[in-house]
């Protein structure tokens, strides 16, 4: 998981892939004796000789040996990634359930692995425990019951696998903080086994705790309570970290025989292209099964490359026989670190908005033609023409040595190949169905299609293959690909309000997401009566993240909020100071950092205006104490509003203070504490403030250079690009509530696309988010749907070089300089 051992990737980019611009063949069969029949040809853009293709046979033998396929799945967890899901209105959030688990129509996902959640941050947010002080245990707290719920209901064959990042306080306290390989523990996990247990819901396998390390004993009692406990059912994964694992296992009897699954993660590599996937001998001695248990990581889009290179090379390389993709969904906010990473993504709840990732149909070749229990064949497995260049192929047969089902992957191959099909050994050799997908393309209408039919001659039949594709050929049928479409994004408007007496339908009031710590509604105290929201988790977390301020905060709304008011009632249940916080912009990696402004106040009447950083650096803005003490037990009306540059605070109704900053114009609302205390809260509100206009032009981190509208037209789809600054009127812009416009229209991202490289244009303004930015500390603008930076591509410095949005790494190329 994405924790401090891991490399983030280059701050700047100066190369970029292109896109290939057409394909010379789609997908093609030849038949024995028979001249190919392609699905589609399109004629190659050059009369240049096209070169031979290379040929590969493909022995499908149903005698030959292989490992038994354990499955795709999928992480919920580490960090908060699948939380916006459940607030998401019908029909949208079941759209979205659909594409990832119901089967011939998505991912179609065969493993969920849920985080158990330890009231910590586990990456880009935190989970809430079942149990926040010992043995009081409650089994309805978080979302991943229901999700994993919805799952079930869709696919009743998924297999779950729990995992810890993180685990409440009390656990294995001796008084100088909580040990984690503890009976504690065990006890805890066993209380979590029985609230699967009262969902209805098996749990297939288990883990210790995510990326940190192992203890032998500890795994040794794991095993042996569980199977005490009636569990003996479930499997035991270790250690959810690296391959030394399995050394131990192979030097220590007893701890190889608590041991069912060696569990390891990224095998290919953090990030990057996960061309190569080895484990070691010694794993590969032992006689378990070996598994990917988290791989990813990768964007939902321009990680799919990846992730169709690894779920094959896997077992390829490694003998890996599951793939687990961190994380299953990105339906979390885009000011998070890991904000488009997973299957697809989903962050706007209110509007109903999402995108479906090119990485949901690369996981579809897979899940959606095989089921776990089918066995690979060895023999049929390996790289095209035997240089990994060229890409790789694997095949499973069904347990009955019927059907079977091979995926070939050609994401590195630079020229069309030949795969030569010979069927025997038991194996079906009547009508074989393909599918491809093109990697190449950003139009989804490219992904996971139907491409023929194909009936071999004496059991062979040949495929031509394009470079940068996906394919599977397969007996099996019932596949299909989901035609759901999602509403137009649109921005959260001002005002809103939450008095907390709506329930939600998790324990988490709608939209709030916490970073640290559990925000609960129940049954307010001071006297007030309904519901309020309550932070739960009364000592420090055995934490997974290392950030050096891990106060509980939780955090929700629209990023291009600007000037408005953030109100609450409070109430201190001990002595301790909560937070409203205000234009919660970006969040540092793993929780590193916010930049935000925070208005504390605490029950001796201390109050300050403060902001923070994405190295969570304060600094005071203003300060003091009320004229009397507010004290516990009673409930205080607070409010930070935020017009312009200037941030005021009040206390039950009387202006305490102000302050004057510029560092932050736009961002979310929140609430937090900066202990772990039990306050509460009630009747949030937000107002908003007067719109503020500025005009000018947008110059860049270039010298010299500013945005432009092309021609200085008004046309729908006009390019915005890069020029020289002449302060002529095509580069007059206006910056209102996160908008920026020139003539009348918006900034806008081309079609409404997520994915790196869309290109931006001017166009009607609309209110959707695709016309959202949210200028960054950094002096980054991030566009509010697709999480991504105004970008001038490869940092070019001719005019007329067209503008988009790609990945945010703070480059020269994405400094703007706003109004």
């Amino acid at each position: 998981m994405r924790g401090s051992l891991r490399v983030p990737s280059s701050p700047g980019r100066t190369l970029r892939r292109v896109a290939v611009a057409a394909s010379l063949l789609l997908s093609g069969a030849l038949v024995a004796g028979q001249a190919a029949t392609p699905a589609m040809a399109v004629a190659p853009a050059a009369s240049a000789p096209t070169p031979a293709a290379s040929s590969t046979p493909i022995t499908v033998d149903g005698t030959k040996p292989g490992l038994t396929f354990d499955g795709v799945g999928a992480i919920s967890g580490g960090g908060g990634n699948s939380r916006l899901l459940v607030d998401y209105p019908e029909p949208q959030r079941s759209q979205l359930l659909d594409y990832l688990f119901k089967p011939g129509y998505g991912a179609d996902l065969q493993v969920l692995k849920l985080e158990i959640g330890g009231d910590t941050n586990s990456t880009d947010g935190a989970e809430p425990s079942i149990e926040h002080t010992k043995g009081t245990v409650d089994c309805n707290q978080g979302y991943e019951w229901w999700l994993a719920a919805q799952a079930k209901a869709r696919n009743p064959n998924i297999k779950f696998y729990g995992l810890a990042w993180g685990a409440p306080g009390w656990i294995g306290n001796t008084g100088s903080g909580g040990n984690f390989w503890s009976q504690d523990t065990i006890d805890y996990l066993m209380d979590w086994m029985g609230c699967a247990g009262k969902h209805n819901l098996g749990i297939s396998y288990l883990g210790g705790w995510n990326e940190r390390g192992y203890d032998k004993g500890w795994y040794e009692n794991l095993k042996s309570t569980l199977v005490s406990r009636g569990y003996g059912a479930t499997k035991v994964v270790a250690a959810d970290s690296d391959w030394s694992v399995a050394d131990d296992m192979a030097a220590d009897p007893a701890f190889k025989n608590a041991v069912d699954i060696v569990g390891v993660h990224y095998p290919c590599g953090y990030l990057g292209s996960f061309s190569s996937c080895p484990s070691t001998a010694n794993a590969q001695s032992l006689g378990k099964p070996l598994w990917a248990s988290e791989n990813g990581s990768e964007d939902a889009n321009d990680g799919a490359a990846s992730v169709a290179r690894a779920i094959n090379r896997d077992y390829i390389d490694g003998k890996m026989t599951s793939f687990i993709n961190w994380p299953v969904i990105a339906a979390l906010y885009p000011n998070l670190f890991f904000s488009t990473d997973g299957m697809s993504i989903a962050n706007q709840p209110w509007s109903g908005n999402y995108s479906i990732g090119k990485t949901t149909w690369v996981t579809a070749h897979t899940t959606q033609f095989t089921q776990p229990g089918w066995k690979y064949i060895d023999s049929a497995d390996g790289y095209l023409g035997g240089d990994r260049a060229n890409g790789s192929y694997v095949t499973l047969k069904s347990p009955n040595n019927r059907d079977y089902s091979t995926v070939i992957e050609t994401m590195d191959a630079t020229a069309p190949q030949t795969a030569k099909f010979s069927v025997t050994g038991g194996l079906s050799t009547g009508k074989v169905h393909l599918w491809a997908t093109n990697l190449n393309s950003t139009n989804p209408a490219d992904w996971f299609v139907h491409q023929q039919d194909l009936t071999p001659v004496n059991g062979s039949y040949t495929l031509a293959l394009q470079s940068g594709y996906v394919y599977t050929v397969s007996t099996t049928s019932g596949q299909g690909k989901g035609t759901a479409t999602a509403p137009a994004s649109a921005p959260l408007q001002l005002p809103y309000a939450d008095d907390f007496e709506t329930p939600a339908t998790t324990t988490s009031p709608k939209y709030f997401t916490d970073m640290n710590g559990a925000f609960q509604t129940v049954h307010c105290g001071g006297g007030r009566s309904g519901s309020c929201l309550r932070q739960m988790a009364p000592t420090t977390p055995i934490r997974w993240t290392d950030e050096p301020y891990g106060a509980p905060y939780t955090i929700m709304g629209d990023g291009s909020w600007s000037n408005y008011t953030v109100s609450a009632d409070t109430m201190f249940e001990q002595s301790s100071t909560i937070e409203l916080l205000g234009r919660v912009n970006q969040q540092g990696r793993n929780n590193n950092g916010l930049n935000a402004y925070h208005l504390r106040v605490s029950d001796t009447g201390a109050w300050s205006i403060v902001k923070s950083d994405t190295s969570w650096k304060f600094a005071t803005l203003a300060s003091g104490t009320t004229s009397a003490p507010l004290g516990t037990g009673h409930w205080h009306a607070v409010s930070l509003s935020m017009q312009n540059t200037t941030l005021t605070a009040t206390i039950d109704g009387v202006t305490v203070g102000s302050a004057t900053d510029g560092s932050f114009t736009n961002g979310q609302a929140g609430l937090g504490l900066t202990g772990y205390q039990t306050d509460q809260f009630d009747n949030f509100a937000l107002t908003p403030g007067t719109p503020s206009n500025h005009t000018g032009p947008i110059t860049s981190g270039l010298p010299g250079k500013c945005v432009d509208d092309n021609g200085d037209s008004a046309v729908n789809g006009t390019a915005v690009q890069l020029w020289d600054c002449n302060g002529g009127n095509s580069q007059v812009w206006t910056w209102s509530n996160g908008t920026l416009t020139h003539d009348g229209k918006c900034l806008d991202v081309t079609g409404a696309a997520t994915v790196n490289g869309s290109q931006v244009e001017l166009w009607d303004c609309n209110g959707g988010a695709n016309q959202q930015w949210t200028p960054q500390a950094d002096g980054t603008l991030k566009g509010t749907q697709s999480g991504r930076c105004l970008d001038d591509p490869a940092a070019a410095s001719t005019n007329g070089t067209r503008l988009e949005i790609w990945d945010c790494n703070g480059g020269t190329n994405q400094q703007w300089k706003l109004p």
